[in-house]
């Protein structure tokens, strides 16, 4: 529950990750500490930021188990040490001998793990130029929405492709978030398309702000994302916007807006329940009649 302030500052964390988890881990400390000295007390990672591999066998050879986990253990240490709120987008957590989840962290200022989520929908597409992604061969969905009440509001939890999926959000909403953390590693292609209308949509439906951190560049086993990380209020403005490379942005976050926006449009009150019917607007082919 709150404990009365509603204000914050709020930090995304852009980061380009690549195949040596110790190198990532080196690139974030040093940016989570430029957001915490800029005031921030929540500061958001990516999707993937220890790792960002796209051969199964190779994130299954350097996953670990989350009482194992070096990475979880290492940002742990570092929140405590900075008293902030670190959301840690996802890390690699395995779950059996060949499956692992995309795990995303709520730690507290204590370093401890306040949630955890696990991402929902997998990203199993192929796009234009032969640019495919299977991520379900490797990752196991979770089954279970999270949200996580922080000092000044209740946090709803989500990862990356989870964006495309409304009614994630608005169940989100509807069990109080009034902050929805998106973060992710869009691809340069469906980033260039989507990323913008798809975040402050989001936004836009649940009232609610929407923090998403993300991947940016050219990473080393070649994978493009898009960067551009967004902050954007519950009436969709985007407060600000990150580049495409490595790097830090702040916002100072007032919920009041988030109430303010639902009371002015209160369609999260308005939902109905309804079934659907099916109308055949063709006519049916003639019948031949029997000679």
């Amino acid at each position: 529950m709150t404990t009365g302030t509603r204000r914050f500052r709020a930090s995304l964390v852009q980061l380009r990750a690549g195949r040596s988890i110790a190198a990532n881990l080196d690139q974030a400390e040093a940016l989570i500490r430029r957001a915490a000295q800029g005031g921030a007390n929540y500061v958001q990672t990516p999707e993937n930021t220890a790792l960002m591999e796209l051969e199964p066998e190779r994130v299954l050879a350097q996953a670990q188990t989350e009482q194992e986990s070096e990475p979880l253990a290492r940002l742990r240490a570092l929140a405590r040490e900075l008293r902030i709120h670190l959301h840690v987008g996802s890390l690699p957590i395995r779950i059996d001998p060949e499956r692992v989840a995309s795990r995303s962290f709520l730690l507290t200022p204590e370093g401890d793990v306040a949630a955890r989520y696990d991402k929902l929908h997998m990203f199993d597409v192929d796009l234009a130029g032969g640019e495919s992604y299977r991520e379900s061969h490797y990752y196991c969905p979770g089954n279970k929405a999270v949200v996580a009440d922080l000092p000044y509001g209740r946090l709803g939890l989500s990862i990356c492709y989870d964006l495309r999926f409304p009614a994630l959000y608005r169940a989100l909403a509807a069990e109080g978030a009034e902050i929805i953390a998106i973060p992710s590693a869009f691809t340069r292609q469906t980033g260039e398309a989507h990323w913008h209308v798809l975040v402050r949509a989001r936004a836009i439906e649940t009232g609610a702000f929407v923090l998403a951190a993300t991947q940016g560049g050219r990473h080393e086993n070649g994978r493009l994302t898009y960067g551009h990380s967004l902050i954007v209020s519950p009436w969709g403005e985007i407060l600000v916007e990150a580049g495409e490379d490595p790097g830090v942005i702040f916002a100072d976050i007032d919920l009041a807006a988030s109430t303010e926006a639902r009371a002015r449009i209160p369609a999260l009150k308005h939902g109905r329940d309804f079934d659907i019917a099916v109308a055949e607007a063709s006519p049916r082919p003639a019948q031949r009649e029997a000679s």
